[in-house]
């Protein structure tokens, strides 16, 4: 072969790799344009729920967040625990319900979702804040205003129906509270705001 042809043949090699090179990086934009509209419409139809924007608090002093108190803990090691009475404000006026999830961050299996139960209470749209009252624990049946959303998922010796109380056995278990405001329309509800607060050791 002559040196003119392989100069042409070289710039046809060249020719097809600059196109080939073309084409990737223009499918890429389009790739990456796509994911782009995507993640926008993704926040555009998230849920506007905020970090910690409810201020939660304990309303009964026996609560300090730092050991469960005494008898406000399962009935298989002797208590008998309620949830404790909370005081939420900061709610957005559209609110017409509370709902409280209760896990033990210590434990993998019941540490989020409400492992230890969830349960909701109706309040007055527009007040801004509420006080919730204390609901016994190991019981389906609900005060007045108060429903069962979901039973703990302890399984077992630890089974109970309703709201389990903090059940570690004294082992020095952190728990928790979420409380979301919700907007509640029959059976299901949109969480708008949320907060959280520590229960104490146990």
């Amino acid at each position: 072969m002559g040196a003119v042809g392989r100069i042409f043949r070289l710039r046809g090699w060249t020719d097809t790799l600059a196109y080939l090179l073309h084409k990737e990086v223009h499918m890429n934009r389009i790739a990456l344009a796509g994911m782009a509209l995507f993640s926008l419409g993704s926040w555009v139809v998230a849920p506007a729920v905020a970090d910690d924007d409810l201020i939660v608090a304990f309303a009964d002093p026996a609560w300090t967040g730092d050991r469960i108190p005494d008898g406000q803990h399962c009935k298989k090691f002797g208590g008998e625990g309620a949830t404790p009475p909370l005081k939420i404000s900061g709610i957005p006026a559209e609110a017409n319900a509370i709902v409280v999830e209760f896990n033990d961050r210590s434990y993998r299996q019941l540490s989020r979702d409400g492992g230890h139960g969830k349960i909701g209470f109706v309040i007055e749209p527009g007040a801004g804040e509420a006080t919730l009252p204390a609901v016994p624990g190991g019981t389906k049946t609900m005060p007045e205003g108060v429903w069962l959303e979901k039973k703990n998922r302890a399984k077992g010796a630890w089974s109970s129906p309703g709201y389990l109380p903090p059940c570690s056995g004294g082992r020095g278990n952190v728990y928790e509270a979420e409380v979301h405001a919700v907007v509640r329309d029959g059976d299901d509800y949109d969480k708008i705001a949320k907060g959280k607060i520590r229960l104490g050791k146990y």
